[in-house]
């Protein structure tokens, strides 16, 4: 052994970004089973590693016992033997024989190199294992080596990772050497090692893309309060603003949607509907089924589920294609939601409401009916008071634009309520 020796270390240590000790503790490891195999008669046998010069030391480490008591003659040794390796060895006591390397053999070589490599193997293991696991729920990026069974293998620079194909986004192809970007969902411990599990379809995923794209959301100053998604074709996103000078939904959107429309561009076209969040189940489900226009909501609290009345040509659009957009609005709000268009709801084709429901469907007709009548409610996103003056003036417009609305639908039943006025249209934004 000699500073070659050394040099070898420090280098894996850089290569692997293991710490220098545990490599060193491998091959006094690895010295110590080839001993052993060199050596039958030496039980505890202990190997040392100079690091500065790179000398290894073999010692055999034997208890001292009365010849007549002696059992083991691997661990244990008489003390008239002791005597002559240390004059002052005494019952008890532990005495060290130095052992010679030489002739150790190929045997012993051949399984000394395969603890090695045992040995530093496991340690960069716990160190990508380390690295990582504090990093779950983070976007990385890395390059596509293949696929395997429809599991594309990524490089991650130290390590290898896998996009399973159920977090794919569907008809996305890949092929080798192409940069990807996706959440780190899992990290798991495996015989074989640390197994890096990566997400493009979690709605997560889409989070964490606008959090690096609006510094609002980075800053903590606009949240997003629910997210779904079909990934691949549409997500829905509520967002909310602890401040009341900013917009929510324009600080997502950005300038001429340059915000939006980078997560678009990452996510390959995929639309995305923002909308505002407020904790008005009525007002939030209307906004939740944008871009169709809603009438009315009404909600049963013990069922967490809501009846939404739209126009005749409003309902396909509220539906949407294969359901889609009343299945995103659903998961979204939390709320079971069954729409009907006006001339079903007319002609009683939902048998079986009940007085709860239909007080609640009229509730929400009056209420739009009266609009912004009621100063505060031009602020019921913001938990600051409004400006000095504005919400005077703007419920003074209001009330004169929604007066003849208010007249109709009080004297109206719930199905012929007036349209919402149009200051109290949802805040969205479709790309």
């Amino acid at each position: 052994m000699s500073r070659e020796l050394i040099s070898a270390i420090e280098q894996i240590s850089r290569e692997k970004g293991i710490d220098q000790g545990k490599i060193v503790a491998a091959v006094e490891t690895a010295i110590e089973t080839a001993a052993r195999k060199r050596y039958p008669n030496d039980g505890n046998i202990q190997a040392t590693l100079d690091t500065r010069s790179g000398e290894v030391e073999i010692v055999s480490f034997k208890a001292v016992v009365e010849e007549d008591d002696m059992e083991d003659p691997t661990t244990e040794i008489s003390l008239e033997r002791a005597l002559e390796a240390d004059p002052d060895a005494e019952i008890g006591d532990e005495v060290g024989f130095l052992l010679e390397m030489a002739g150790f053999g190929r045997i012993a070589a051949q399984a000394a190199k395969q603890v090695i490599f045992q040995q530093v193997r496991e340690a960069e293991w716990e160190a990508i294992y380390g690295e990582y696991t504090g990093r779950e729920g983070q976007l990385v990026t890395g390059m596509i080596l293949g696929q395997e069974r429809r599991n594309y293998i990524v490089e991650l620079g130290r390590t290898e990772a896998l996009l399973p194909a159920s977090e794919q986004i569907p008809r996305e192809v890949y092929r080798r050497g192409d940069r990807i970007r996706a959440l780190l969902l899992e990290v798991r411990e495996t015989p074989r090692g640390p197994q890096l599990i990566l997400s493009r379809n979690s709605p997560l995923f889409v989070q964490k893309l606008f959090e690096m794209e609006v510094p609002e959301i980075a800053e903590g100053i606009v949240t997003i309060q629910a997210i779904a998604r079909d990934a691949g074709d549409r997500t829905k996103m509520a967002v909310w603003s602890r401040e009341r000078g900013v917009d929510p939904v324009g600080a997502c959107v950005g300038m001429k949607g340059s915000r939006v429309q980078a997560v678009v561009r990452e996510l390959h076209g995929e639309k995305i509907d923002i909308i505002s969040w407020t904790d008005d189940p009525q007002r939030f489900i209307a906004e939740a089924l944008s871009p169709a226009e809603i009438d009315r909501v009404g909600i049963t609290e013990d069922e967490h589920s809501a009846i939404v009345i739209v126009r005749d040509d409003q309902l396909s659009l509220a539906i949407g294609k294969k359901g889609q957009n009343v299945r995103l609005a659903s998961r979204l709000t939390g709320w079971n939601l069954d729409i009907l268009s006006e001339s079903e709801y007319r002609e009683d084709a939902f048998e079986g409401k009940d007085e709860e429901l239909e007080a609640a469907l009229l509730d929400h007709a009056r209420a739009k009916a009266q609009g912004l009548t009621d100063a505060e409610a031009l602020f019921s996103n913001f938990p600051d008071a409004p400006a000095e003056g504005a919400a005077e003036e703007a419920a003074r417009k209001a009330k004169a634009d929604s007066a003849p609305e208010a007249a109709e639908a009080g004297a109206s039943a719930p199905g012929n309520a007036a349209k919402q006025p149009a200051d109290d249209e949802p805040k969205r934004a479709s790309e």
